[in-house]
């Protein structure tokens, strides 16, 4: 959501006139922008099942999002009861790619230009019996070359440890392993044979580059090398894929449970992790129509981004419940995806549910077909949880241009009231905000991935009501100004 200059309520508000969406293309849950990428391989969607998050008891998403324009990043990993040691594992990774695009990239100057995004999304590869996998997508856009990179993250509930990807085979067989990976690289354009022998010789250097590797629905073994890995960076990033036949042999007992958990995975996940339950959400209290004509009385629009978030969420609509307030929420689609509850209760409570994209990536750097993957998987996601396609989208980091615009028949929805919660964890400073800045007919930007942010709502709520604000949805607001 990029910082700019505050906007008329009536012009956020005014109707744009887009184009339809054109087709999405690939799959895209790989990575950040939806295309594969990799050299040596055709660039199919996801080398696994696809996986149902909402499956996994009391999973919550950790997520942190900024909302500046000079230094635009987005982060998310998954947080699984019982996989404690891998959830820190991946925080440390993120923490330090994070620490170091914000100590350096934006203090260098270069994001003034525009020039640099983190974004670091994640995917499930597997979550059944014992066995639990995981892989982060960055995206640099700071770094040199593409800046995509990807790695994948292990649990073995059986011996309640984490592993790295290299832990899927037997160390007594690695050395046929890498040269089995060694000679399917060798002649590719831009590998050099000794570059290679260097590069796997040493066992950290293996752990290193080889951090990325996942079983297909076949049991083979997709095996991706970042760019720059082993080859010169133009030859790109890399694929080797190995078949269920030849990498068997080489699987170490967690790595054969992997693989047989992908290939027939078992109806649950039990890694043995128990957390207090999220709060149930109230029963809907504003459902219904909204009669509330905001050309004779003084109305708000509270939107709240980038959730849902267990438990924030339920406690969010705990609150607006209380006040029979409306809102509106634009919704992160992998989030949706682990928490379709959640947004199914938005939408019965009588709120509006948005389209925030699949992972928050910055759209105006996308192409137009990867902006209507981002937009369509998520609004096929939230049509799957509330039984209704969303009508508005609102842009990460409120950025939007023409491409963007013709890539969805959504209508792009901004805002004139900025608490910058992601920036001050503090309740009462961000109510005081809210309430110093509402206006009549004002749009307000919240963010209920925060728990600061969601302790400032009663106090909000209890003001504005007292001063005659009425809370409905965006398009509410739209149609009947």
């Amino acid at each position: 959501m990029r910082t700019h200059a505050l906007l008329p309520s009536l012009l956020l508000l005014g109707a744009l006139s887009l184009t339809a969406a054109c087709s999405s293309g690939s799959d895209g849950s790989s990575d950040v922008t939806g295309t594969d990428g990799r050299h040596g391989s055709a660039a199919t969607p996801s080398p696994v099942r696809s996986i149902d998050p909402s499956k996994i008891k009391d999973l919550r998403i950790a997520s942190r999002n900024s909302e500046q324009s000079s230094c635009p990043f987005a982060t998310s990993y998954p947080d699984v009861p019982g996989a404690e040691a891998m959830t820190a594992a991946m925080q440390k990774d993120v923490e330090k790619r994070l620490t170091g695009f914000r100590s350096g990239e934006c203090e260098d100057g270069t994001s003034g230009a525009r020039s640099i995004e983190l974004n670091i999304s994640h995917q499930f590869l597997v979550a059944a019996g014992d066995v639990l996998g995981v892989r982060l997508s960055t995206q640099d856009r700071g770094a040199v070359g593409s800046g995509l990179s990807t790695r994948t993250y292990w649990y073995d509930g059986k011996a309640g440890a984490y592993r790295t990807a290299l832990g899927l085979v037997a160390e007594g067989s690695r050395d046929a392993f890498i040269t089995a990976l060694k000679d399917r690289l060798k002649g590719r354009e831009g590998i050099d044979a000794a570059a290679l022998d260097d590069t796997f010789s040493d066992p950290a250097s293996r752990t290193t580059v080889l951090d990325d590797m996942a079983f297909t629905a076949d049991g083979g073994l997709r095996v991706n090398l970042d760019r720059g890995d082993v080859g010169v960076p133009a030859a790109g990033a890399q694929t080797v894929a190995l078949s269920r036949k030849t990498i068997t042999p080489w699987l170490s007992a967690f790595g054969k449970r992997v693989q047989r958990q992908t290939v027939t995975p078992s109806p649950s996940l039990d890694l043995g992790g128990t957390r207090t339950s999220t709060p149930t959400a109230p029963a809907p209290t504003a459902s219904g129509d909204d009669n509330t004509d905001c050309k004779k009385v003084t109305c708000v629009a509270l939107t709240f981004d980038d959730g849902p978030a267990a438990p924030e969420t339920a406690t969010l609509l705990t609150y607006l419940a209380r006040y029979r307030a409306r809102a509106t929420f634009f919704t992160v689609g992998q989030n949706v995806a682990a928490h379709p509850d959640l947004v199914r209760d938005e939408a019965r409570a009588g709120h509006e549910v948005g389209n925030h994209s699949w992972n928050h990536p910055d759209l105006t750097r996308l192409t137009r077909g990867q902006v209507a993957f981002q937009l369509n998987r998520t609004s096929a996601a939230i049509k799957a949880a509330t039984g209704k396609a969303p009508t508005l989208f609102r842009p990460p980091y409120g950025a939007v241009d023409a491409q963007v615009k013709a890539a969805t028949t959504l209508s792009p929805v901004l805002w004139d009231v900025d608490t910058e919660d992601w920036k001050y964890p503090d309740a009462d400073k961000v109510a005081r905000s809210v309430i110093a800045k509402a206006r009549r007919n004002s749009v307000v930007l919240m963010h209920d991935i925060h728990p600061t942010s969601v302790a400032a709502v009663p106090q909000i709520l209890r003001t504005l009501s007292a001063r005659g604000f009425h809370f409905v949805t965006v398009s509410h607001l739209r149609a009947t100004l």
